[in-house]
């Protein structure tokens, strides 16, 4: 549910500053379940004073990885939990700066510490971190330093935790809410889809997340345009459906929103997949490779949450493949591109390749983004550990869904037949498949 965050940097700005040091403490609530914790090549010199103060030197980063390097590790620990920080102002507006200068734009729920100090604990003295620490007998070890800095958070939000009821504080407190107390504390940790209702039982949003308990909180605690305001203004009852696999919840999303159409998520403009990767010919008969938004009526051949997911997907193309980095959009020049003067492009940007052969490798690179075969069964995790969820391909259409026990055989294919409930196919679900399955090559495919 969270992700408690101290980093180093150096200077105060987010502006110019750069980080040297990020560590993220998990926190589900109860207690602390992972630590990550790094430091990194700010790519500038630390200032002698900052130095002096965190005992980081420029020595010490030289061969640490640089943000870049560990930005897809960050935003994975920090999904779907709220970003928790002595000063999260501070925190979250570093790690925030050095995702846009990635291109990426960053965006995480945010409690404060000191805040939050101050509204459960007043009182004392002073709320700075080391202060405040002492006043609580929690002991730091290595100030200064992220790891250090972010366990001693972790124990000073064990204490607010519990100093707190964490639910009701988050409950919104408009007069004309009718939301059961009961019902949003019963809300599941897990992955599913869940429904928002008016007080006049209409249904007026759909969504999906890993964590419904969480997502429900947070759309009741911190909504942040008028719309989302609105609709928290107009929900008088939740209810939810556990999907197990985020496959399924993505499906399952997609098709009632289409059926139900509740007002909130028509009035969504963005999708979930906002970024495509389209291929097309041009005059001298190179095909090219581009990232670009998703209109309506576009047709890529596979889809992004990010642009740079998008651009991180066609950059690794273009390693294995050896593509030209001109002929896919990363690289802007009149001639040929850097990389072909390094023989790491083999010329067909200046014409020094043909187009035969070049069109033979983004033909092998796209291949795998339509499905690898035209009937298929998609394994993945059910609601509970003695369960499997089941997507159906057939004919290259998707079918449906459901779940098996964990005692079925693969043989026998008419048991996964019989566990799939029908679903519409279209491109929205064929984009979600195909997503899921690049990011996720782990899953097991049962083809027949």
């Amino acid at each position: 549910m969270y992700a408690i965050i101290d980093i180093e940097t150096t200077g105060s700005a987010a502006s110019y500053g750069k980080i040297t040091e990020i560590a993220i403490v998990l926190h589900d609530g109860q207690k602390v379940t992972e630590t990550f914790n790094t430091l990194i090549n700010p790519e500038c010199s630390i200032p002698y004073q900052i130095t002096s103060l965190t005992g980081i030197s420029n020595a010490m980063v030289a061969n640490a990885p640089k943000f870049y390097e560990v930005a897809k590790q960050i935003l994975s620990l920090t999904e779907g939990r709220i970003f928790v920080a002595h000063n999260a102002v501070f925190d979250y507006s570093f790690v925030k700066e050095e995702f846009k200068r990635l291109g990426y734009s960053f965006s995480r729920e945010t409690i404060c510490t000191v805040k939050t100090g101050r509204k459960i604990i007043p009182g004392h003295r002073s709320y700075s971190l080391g202060n405040l620490c002492a006043d609580l007998g929690i002991v730091i070890t290595d100030r200064h330093r992220a790891l250090g800095d972010a366990l001693a958070t972790a124990k000073l939000f064990d204490i607010l935790l519990k100093k707190s009821s964490l639910t009701e504080n988050l409950l919104p407190t408009n007069s004309n809410h009718q939301l059961n107390h009961e019902k949003i504390a019963s809300l599941p940790a897990l992955t599913g889809v869940y429904y928002f209702y008016d007080n006049q039982n209409n249904l007026i949003y759909i969504g999906k997340s890993k964590d419904i308990r969480q997502r429900v909180l947070t759309h009741l605690n911190s909504p942040k345009t008028k719309k989302a305001i609105e609709m928290r203004d107009k929900m008088a009852d939740v209810s939810w459906e556990e999907t197990g696999s985020e496959l399924l919840a993505l499906l399952l999303e997609s098709d009632e929103i289409k059926k139900h159409k509740p007002l909130f998520n028509r009035a969504q403009r963005k999708t979930s997949f906002n970024f495509g990767l389209f291929a097309f010919e041009d005059s001298k008969g190179y095909l090219n490779l581009r990232l670009q938004k998703v209109e309506n009526e576009s047709d890529p051949l596979t889809t992004f949450s990010s642009q740079q997911e998008g651009l991180d997907f066609l950059h690794e193309l273009v390693m294995e493949f050896t593509l030209c980095k001109k002929l896919c959009h990363l690289y802007k020049t009149d001639g040929e591109c850097f990389s072909a003067q390094l023989n790491d492009c083999h010329g067909a940007c200046g014409g020094r390749e043909s187009s035969e052969s070049y069109n033979v490798r983004v033909t092998n690179a796209i291949r795998p983004l339509s499905y690898k075969y035209e009937n298929f069964f998609i394994v993945d995790q059910g609601r509970s550990t003695d369960e499997k969820s089941i997507v159906k391909i057939a004919n290259n259409r998707y079918i449906g869904f459901g779940y098996v026990g964990l005692n079925y055989s693969v043989s026998d294919l008419s048991i996964l037949d019989d566990c799939i409930k029908k679903y519409a196919d279209n491109r929205d679900a064929q984009r979600i498949i195909t997503s899921f399955l690049r990011l996720n090559k782990r899953l097991q495919i049962i083809s027949f």
